[in-house]
């Protein structure tokens, strides 16, 4: 019980900690984008400082699940964060549920079920060797830096999905190190644990996905990038776990089959809860339902582009002027 308590108060700082994150990476210098200067214009918004401490909290939380429970059994828990970021959207958007959003709603919780009822997470499974440990990470690690290079190609809110993507790869990386982390301090002491390379490699991947993260969060609406880092997630952290850390699914046919569709039913609800009107559009959009003037905001440029790529089209509006005039004579 109190590892699902721990993973999902974890879920719930990450969650309010993104929506907090990203409303205030849209409003940072586009030109900083996949730069660490973009952290440091990030650090002297108190919005983004507050969404980092939730986050963090989020992560302290994890932590000690993941020193309870398997990462197999914490990773679809910590999947839920997107209920809890949608929570906050709705109140700031002010947009009901409906049926999309419930249908999402189900299909996650239904998904997270599944998937831990059917695999039976369970540790204790002999470690991988280094070969096998260094041939996962390098895997996770090859594919992040592929997604990267992919998405600066591609239009902005498409390159945000992609470096969602691979922040996502990171941070299940970063879980299953955690684990092997807060395991070898609990046998061997902290001094044992500063000569492995594992915690290190956890504060790269922290970093290293906080700037992937960050750097999605400014190029496009939360939609287009909290889904893919929330499926991303889960999905390496298991695989990592089974990889080297030795956790143990059920494997038979049945078991496999449950386990695929809560998988696929996690995916699926994660992408309908985040594609939901209820999760912010736009800056504008979110700024003016909370009743904040949209000032310095990025849309704010010469000729009237906005984050959709609309412009004004000169003489458009001053037409639409005179036929209302013309009507209200």
């Amino acid at each position: 019980m109190a590892v699902f308590l721990l993973a999902l108060g974890a879920a719930c700082c990450l969650g309010l900690g993104f929506v907090l994150q990203q409303h205030a990476a849209q409003r940072a210098p586009r030109a900083d984008m996949l730069r660490w200067r973009l952290l440091l214009d990030l650090m002297r918004m108190p919005e983004w400082l507050l969404g980092t401490g939730f986050m963090v909290s989020g992560l302290l939380l994890s932590a000690l699940a993941l020193n309870q429970g398997q990462v197999s059994l914490v990773e679809p828990l910590l999947a839920t964060n997107l209920l809890f970021a949608m929570a906050l959207s709705r109140v700031l958007t002010r947009q009901t549920l409906g049926r999309s959003g419930w249908a999402g709603v189900l299909l996650l919780g239904l998904g997270v079920t599944a998937f831990i009822v059917a695999g039976r997470p369970t540790g204790g499974g002999p470690s991988a060797g280094e070969l096998r440990h260094w041939l996962v990470v390098g895997t996770v690690v090859g594919l992040t830096l592929l997604l990267v290079s992919l998405a600066r190609r591609l239009p902005l809110f498409e390159e945000a999905t992609l470096l969602a993507l691979a922040a996502g790869l990171l941070y299940g990386l970063q879980d299953a190190l955690t684990r092997t982390t807060t395991q070898r301090l609990d046998h061997d002491g902290l001094m044992a644990v500063l000569r492995t390379w594992q915690p290190y490699a956890v504060v790269a991947a922290g970093v290293v996905g906080l700037l992937l993260v960050q750097s999605a969060f400014e190029a496009a609406p939360l939609r287009m990038s909290l889904p893919a880092l929330t499926a991303a997630q889960p999905l390496a952290g298991i695989a990592c776990a089974v990889g080297f850390l030795g956790d143990r699914l059920r494997v038979t046919p049945g078991a496999l089959a449950w386990e695929a569709i809560g998988l696929l039913a996690i995916v699926i609800g994660v992408i309908v809860i985040g594609r939901h009107p209820a999760m912010p559009g736009t800056v504008r959009e979110t700024l003016e339902s909370i009743g904040s003037p949209p000032e310095n905001a990025p849309w704010d440029k010469p000729g009237g582009q906005d984050q959709s790529g609309d412009r004004d089209e000169p003489g458009e509006n001053d037409e639409q002027d005179e036929d209302s005039k013309g009507r209200d004579d």
